[in-house]
């Protein structure tokens, strides 16, 4: 789903936004999205169908091919439009049933307009009839839901099949050591929800598919970015493999750094967990997907006697998150989660959390060049930074945007001011590289 049009608000949708979408060569009709260049009662069709499957958008006034020397967005009349198909909508659906219409103009004097049709499977009717029949959302195209799908639909739970767009995960543990002492300096954790498609609700996990995830990884931002972090106390890795506890719905993929010492500097553990299915179901299965960074840095020099306490770089950090949500986006890295799934690439969320879990007091973990202690601020060894679901993290300006509004969280919740200038004055350095 194009999920940064499909969470914004009204004020932020603009033509400009529209435009960039249809001229993406790789955003073409998927399960949650579709083109429209006219009203049709295909599009009410389109609308019972994304109401039955797991929603999404339809953009009217847009070719839905792009094609050499024709203008994709032509825009219609937004009014006559939208009346047309709240007209049909009432007489064609059973029950009757609306979605949500956002009428975004053109940027000139034409009248001319884009109609945003959101459907939200969480508020609609289900299951939406038209012509007696439930319609639902294949890869780009409608069907017809069979009897089997069509009880699921009248059985379900209110709320069982939408796709989350908060992807809430659980926190993570620092591990501890015999004597009851935490071994890492702090650990970020990530996520994402994701729906089964039918066969990834039963079949077991396998090799091939998670060997093609650990090289999409290997092959990701993200290992330059735990290098990043590991500040040179490291050379060479393992890369992502199977290590640990491996089972036939869960898969753990591991990251480790090599160093002289026996402290591992870095770690990064990437868990897949697939559902149990035992006997019929009446709620929608979810598969999770968790990302956790290990830093153990600080510890590190501990070990090897350095001069002075090791305190994280916040560029270090900025580049640690902007991989960590690179990686979550990476199309070779989206393919294998989804094959895994066994669902549309399109249903693979964007992460919208991050927790923070740390030893001590996160104003003791970070350089203090640029920072300044705010006097009584009180402690924090973490937290719970939440993203914009209105960014597109696939977006490199977008996705360093809520990077910093990461950073500048990180360091007002430990008492710090500064963060604001200091991320500043580190993206001014760093964008012409970026847009190089």
């Amino acid at each position: 789903m194009t999920s940064s049009l499909f969470a914004a608000s009204a004020a932020d949708l603009t033509i400009e936004r529209i435009r960039a979408l249809a001229a993406r060569p790789d955003q073409v009709e998927s399960l949650t999205l579709e083109f429209k260049r006219e009203y049709s009662l295909s599009l009410v069709k389109t609308i019972a169908a994304m109401a039955n499957t797991y929603g999404g958008m339809i953009l009217v006034g847009i070719n839905d091919k792009a094609e050499p020397g024709v203008e994709r967005v032509v825009g219609v009349d937004a009014q006559e439009t939208i009346d047309k198909i709240a007209s049909t909508c009432s007489e064609k659906l059973d029950p009757p049933w609306e979605p949500t219409f956002f009428p975004v103009p053109f940027d000139d004097d034409s009248g001319r307009s884009v109609v945003v049709i959101r459907v939200n499977p969480n508020v609609a009717p289900r299951p939406l009839l038209i012509d007696l029949k439930a319609p639902i959302r294949l890869s780009g195209q409608n069907s017809t839901a069979d009897r089997d799908r069509l009880l699921k639909l009248a059985r379900e739970e209110t709320s069982a099949a939408m796709l989350p767009m908060g992807q809430n995960v659980m926190a993570p543990r620092l591990t501890q050591d015999s004597e009851g002492k935490a071994t890492e300096d702090f650990i970020f954790r990530t996520g994402i929800n994701l729906p089964m498609g039918d066969a990834g609700a039963w079949r077991p996990l396998s090799e091939r598919s998670v060997l093609a995830l650990a090289q999409a990884l290997n092959d990701s931002p993200f290992p330059d970015a735990l290098r990043a972090l590991g500040h040179g106390s490291f050379q060479a890795s393992t890369g992502f493999r199977q290590l640990g506890h491996n089972r036939s719905r869960t898969a753990r993929l591991v990251f480790q750094a090599i160093s002289v010492a026996p402290v591992q500097p870095v770690e990064a553990v990437v868990m897949v967990n697939l559902p149990e299915v035992y006997g019929p179901t009446s709620t929608a299965l979810m598969a999770t997907v968790t990302i956790d960074v290990i830093a153990r840095v600080r510890r590190y020099a501990d070990s090897i006697e350095a001069e002075q306490d090791y305190q994280y770089p916040v560029p270090n950090l900025a580049d640690l998150l902007d991989g960590l949500l690179q990686t979550f986006v990476d199309p070779s890295v989206v393919t294998e989660i989804a094959r895994i799934a066994d669902i549309d690439m399109a249903l693979v969320g964007q992460p919208r959390e991050l927790h923070l879990v740390a030893d001590q007091q996160v104003k003791n973990l970070l350089h203090h060049t640029g920072l300044r202690e705010i006097p009584d601020a009180g402690a924090s060894a973490g937290g719970i930074f939440r993203a914009n679901p209105a960014l597109d993290l696939r977006v490199l300006a977008e996705r360093q945007e809520q990077v910093d509004d990461w950073l500048r969280q990180l360091g007002l919740d430990a008492g710090l001011t500064g963060m604001e200038d200091l991320v500043e004055s580190y993206r001014a350095k760093t964008m012409p590289a970026a847009r190089a």
